[in-house]
């Protein structure tokens, strides 16, 4: 099934933390000098307008990248996430545009750095591979992003980023991710993995978690922002991030960056976040 297309939902509170969490470990990895690797698994078409009919038929931005783009004294690392949207925007004052993960990477990626971003889909494929002809150091490829844990890994700098960003349309892609880090962890043991995910029912998300567990891996970290309690209704109710191998700086920084995303993004009162070890060291 490949029905699920971002454009839908593109720039929503989901994106922002997704986004956020990205641009921070992207950032620390670029402490050292030596180039590192980003995979992109599920990388959509990187680059979506906000006045396509898609978007604007959920109009799910306007709760998200929206309520932060005319924020005055922003923490300083959401003002840095901002600014890579306006630089897409080509500094306009409106927001027309918005910024997948491989375009955020991509916008940070020094020369030394190298991305792979694979895309299934038979329409989105086309359109990342031309947004992203004029990027020399990434490639795409329509391919299965969970086979190239596999395929790719370890990859030559030995340093690296793998982002796990499936769109859970089928339980199974729970079950996808957990096999995914185990192939990529016995490959490449060092490197940092990032995997997005929503909260539907709850019950996927803890038999996910409960499956990282019994992987035997250390340090996982998860964060996570909700916009209203756990519900057994339609829709999406928080969404976060699991971090294997984190960078040491990670959970303070989502410590002093998530209330403020909490109270800005929910100004109704119904929000929440939380930042726990899955597995300590």
């Amino acid at each position: 099934m490949l029905s699920y297309r971002h454009s839908f939902h593109a720039g929503n509170h989901a994106d922002v933390l997704k986004h956020i969490v990205l641009m921070l470990i992207i950032e620390n990895l670029q402490q050292k000098e030596k180039g590192f690797y980003y995979l992109d698994t599920h990388a959509g078409v990187g680059r979506y307008r906000l006045s396509s009919d898609e978007s604007t038929k959920t109009a799910e931005f306007k709760e998200g990248i929206g309520r932060l783009w005319n924020q005055e004294d922003l923490p300083e690392e959401i003002a840095h996430y901002i600014s890579l949207i306006k630089l897409l925007n080509s500094g306009a004052k409106d927001l027309n545009y918005y910024a997948g993960s491989p375009l955020i990477a991509a916008e940070l990626l020094r020369p030394q750095d190298r991305a792979l971003l694979t895309e299934l889909h038979p329409t989105d494929f086309p359109i990342l591979r031309n947004n992203f002809r004029k990027f020399r150091n990434v490639d795409t490829k329509r391919e299965n992003g969970f086979q190239q844990l596999k395929a790719t890994l370890p990859p030559k700098e030995r340093r690296g980023l793998v982002l796990i960003d499936p769109p859970y349309e089928l339980k199974e892609d729970y079950e996808l991710v957990v096999q995914a880090i185990e192939e990529g962890y016995k490959r490449f043991a060092t490197g940092i993995y990032a995997i997005w995910y929503p909260v539907v029912l709850r019950q996927h998300t803890k038999r996910m978690i409960k499956g990282l567990e019994n992987t035997g891996i250390r340090k996982i970290l998860q964060i996570e922002l909700a916009i209203r309690p756990d519900s057994d209704q339609r829709g999406m109710t928080a969404s976060g991030m699991i971090v294997i191998n984190p960078p040491w700086t990670l959970e303070a920084q989502m410590k002093k960056i998530l209330p403020y995303l909490t109270r800005t993004l929910v100004p109704e009162g119904t929000g929440s976040w939380s930042i726990n070890w899955i597995t300590p060291e």
